[in-house]
């Protein structure tokens, strides 16, 4: 990946203005993916402080996916017009604030509210970054390296933020999941206006297609509340709720294939590689959110683990994928290809998943839950950097901004799907076997069964979509080679 067409390249002199760039970079990043994870074993602390039902307790993670997965296209084209040092510093701002907001929450409306507006500040943030690693560091195996580094301190991230999120909740209370980034927030903008480079974008009178942000992110989160409340509304309402997000998607495609300066190149499409790898992403990520999310309110809720114990119970998960990625994924997939590590990587996680569908009400974290994470953590080590590079293989130099953003997009739209389906169906199976006259905690567990069952599905999907849509890659490598 090369520099962005038309964007400015300044770049700080000597290696340690690099280091120390990449650094920053990476912390900002680092803040918003913990806290998008930080929060999930606190759930049920929230839940008990605040009142949240089943369904709607998911919206305190949905409210951030959404805003941010949705903002992420639109933040990017304006990091481009603005500058992308202005954009992440302010998105850093606005995280900083939203979590104060979310720490001093009292009701379930502000925390909602205060969890989209984080979502704002961390679309903002991860909007510009990979643009400003690729600027930094031009030279092919540095640029590799950098994002290898990159990648690794953001796959390891969200499994971290499960074990702080447990510690936070258990010693001084679930505010201080967010009240924390208050003073890392602090820091982090401290030294991103005093290290990053300034860079001057190219000027909002290029615009930005606002109306298309408006659509697609009026469609994403439309289409997670018609999912989530799904189990509360009749069938009609259901059906209604999903036709208007469909014509909001309509509108957006409609918008996006008329406009002077899209937000979406539809073209960009044509590459096979790169839809493919982005529809294989939505269901590898919903799987492993759902896992990360159905994983802790079973660790809690049936084995009787509390905040601390369940996070610490995560750990082995970083560990893994940071030290598989940093280590031996290039390796690996400059051995056997990228192809044949993301199949066996989606096979790992698809039989983790398969195996915690298993999970009985009076299980052993050591023989039901453990090995189920230990692979699907090996599979997500081996299969991220693969379907990374397959995805931006398929992309023209000019378009690799665009591609980047759509890549995290497709990220976050992954995530909230798969929570929302996940999460309802794991609540309407415990429903259902309680009016059966099922006790509470078989009932749970079964719900969470149902769910790992059908995350193990999603994975399977996942698996064969790669193995059809993106063979093509594999055989030209070997023709070329």
């Amino acid at each position: 990946m090369t520099a962005l067409a038309g964007t400015p390249t300044s770049v700080p002199e000597g290696d340690r203005s690099r280091r120390a760039s990449l650094a920053v970079l990476c912390a900002g990043t680092l803040m918003t993916i913990l806290d998008g994870n930080i929060v999930t074993v606190a759930m049920p602390a929230i839940q008990n402080d605040l009142g949240f039902s089943g369904p709607g307790l998911a919206w305190v993670v949905n409210a951030y996916l959404i805003a941010f997965g949705g903002l992420l296209l639109l933040a990017g084209r304006l990091g481009d017009l603005v500058g992308r040092k202005r954009m992440f510093t302010a998105g850093l701002a606005v995280f900083t604030v939203a979590s104060v907001l979310c720490g001093v929450a009292t009701g379930q409306g502000m925390l909602v509210a205060a969890r989209a507006l984080q979502g704002v500040g961390g679309a903002m943030t991860s909007a510009v970054v990979l643009g400003m690693l690729v600027t930094l560091f031009p030279e092919p195996r540095e640029q590799a390296r950098a994002i290898a580094v990159f990648s690794a301190v953001g796959a390891a991230g969200g499994a971290r933020g499960t074990f702080l999120g447990g510690a936070l909740t258990q010693l001084v209370g679930w505010h201080w999941i967010f009240l924390i980034n208050l003073p890392i927030g602090a820091v982090a903008l401290w030294a991103a206006v005093r290290v990053l480079a300034p860079e001057q974008g190219s000027g909002l009178g290029r615009g930005a297609d606002y109306p298309g942000a408006a659509l697609v992110t009026g469609a994403l989160m439309l289409t997670v509340y018609v999912i989530v409340g799904a189990g509360d509304r009749d069938g009609t309402a259901t059906a209604l709720l999903a036709l208007l997000a469909a014509a909001l998607f309509t509108g957006f495609v409609l918008r996006q294939a008329r406009a002077a300066r899209p937000l979406l190149r539809l073209g960009l499409f044509g590459s096979r590689l790169l839809s493919g790898a982005n529809a294989v992403q939505i269901l590898m990520i919903a799987t492993m959110y759902g896992f990360q999310f159905i994983g802790a309110l079973y660790l809690q809720r049936v084995l009787g683990y509390g905040e601390l114990a369940t996070g610490t119970a995560f750990l082995p998960a970083p560990v893994v994928i940071g030290l598989l990625m940093l280590g031996l994924s290039a390796r690996t997939v400059g051995r056997f290809g990228p192809y044949r590590v993301l199949l066996a990587g989606l096979a790992l996680i698809a039989v983790g998943m398969a195996l915690l569908g298993r999970a009985p009400a009076e299980g052993s974290y050591a023989v039901d839950f453990l090995p189920a994470m230990l692979l699907m953590s090996v599979g997500f080590a081996a299969a991220m950097p693969a379907l990374t590079g397959l995805a931006m293989s398929g992309v023209r130099t000019e378009d690799g901004g665009l591609a980047s953003g759509l890549f995290n997009t497709t990220q976050v739209v992954g995530g909230s799907l798969g929570l929302a389906v996940l999460t309802t169906l794991a609540a309407s199976r415990t429903n259902d076997a309680l009016t059966t006259g099922t006790e509470l905690l078989p009932a749970t567990a079964e719900g969470y069964r149902l769910a790992f069952r059908t995350a193990a599905v999603i994975a399977t999907a996942a698996l064969l979509l790669a193995a059809a849509v993106l063979r093509d890659h594999e055989n030209r490598r070997d023709t070329e080679g």
